[in-house]
């Protein structure tokens, strides 16, 4: 158990870094948006590589598939594009928050019979997130917002697909590769228009490797030693870590609407998590980290 607390603290904060290298590489400006996506998913790619053919050698065919590939380059770009205009610790909140509310959408759609308790949780969170973006002299910028929870549904439908798989850290190597071919437009712009500085490329070579790549590899191997309401509650961590890192680190500001917005978002979340008859481990990234 202690080592699967370590493991599973270790992939938190890796999933948590994400949005502060994101912020640092964009807000600065050291790179451009299209460029750090394209160096994020071919980085990441390159480390998950590497781990797939260590654990499987050179046999077998890629796992993972198109279109959860094209979904998480669609969850990738729109991320880079809205850390151009959010605080990391807003849009860790905003992507979580449309991560959770897609997948239990998905359930509630598929008539998976919710329950009071999941039905109240879902409001709650969906009603916290109207009011973090509703008018207001502290709110949030809302085309930041609607492209983070553009990310957060594609991330979402991202994990949905992955659920079930037998190999979930292979599949997210497969798709990691296949994501390096909706990279090439990207990079064809960033190369005519943009320049990229060291400290850009760094910043996304480190959100790729270790944030995304090592972070899931580490996560994958502590799932086992969680149940599936562990697997999912230890998630609503992530925001939490990332605003905290963002206020201590970035100097972000605290608004009484973030904290309301917050406290509200996770326990709506958590609410619906634990009402669950049956809970799957929310599988972050592949399924997000995502975050």
């Amino acid at each position: 158990m202690r080592i699967t607390a370590f493991l599973t603290t270790l992939a938190m904060l890796a999933f948590a870094a994400n949005s502060l290298l994101a912020r640092l590489a964009l807000a600065g400006p050291a790179i451009d948006a299209p460029s750090y996506t394209v160096i994020r998913l071919v980085s990441g790619a390159m480390a998950l590589g590497l781990i797939l053919r260590w654990r499987r050698g050179s046999g077998g065919g890629l796992p993972g598939n198109w279109p959860s590939a094209l979904a998480l380059f669609v969850y990738a770009i729109a991320f880079s594009l809205a850390y151009l205009r959010l605080g990391a610790a807003v849009g860790a909140l905003v992507l979580f928050a449309a991560v959770q509310c897609t997948m239990i959408s998905w359930g509630l759609w598929r008539k998976d019979r919710p329950n009071t308790g999941e039905l109240a949780g879902l409001a709650i969170a969906f009603g916290a997130f109207v009011y973090l973006v509703s008018p207001g002299l502290d709110k949030p910028d809302l085309p930041g917002s609607a492209l983070m929870a553009l990310s957060g549904i594609a991330w979402g439908v991202y994990s949905l697909r992955g659920r079930g798989a037998r190999d979930p850290l292979g599949d997210t190597a497969g798709n990691f590769i296949r994501s390096a071919a909706f990279c090439v437009p990207l990079a064809a712009i960033a190369l005519l228009d943009h320049e990229v500085t060291a400290r850009g490329a760094v910043l996304a070579i480190a959100s790729g490797v270790v944030a995304s790549g090592l972070g899931y590899a580490i996560w994958y191997r502590a799932l086992p030693g969680l149940t599936s309401t562990q697997a999912a509650i230890v998630q609503l961590t992530v925001p939490v870590i990332a605003a905290l890192a963002a206020v201590a680190l970035l100097d972000e500001p605290v608004t009484v609407r973030l904290v309301i917005s917050t406290i509200l978002v996770l326990g709506g979340v958590a609410l619906a998590i634990l009402s669950r008859r049956s809970v799957k481990p929310v599988e972050a990234p592949q399924g997000d980290g995502r975050i």
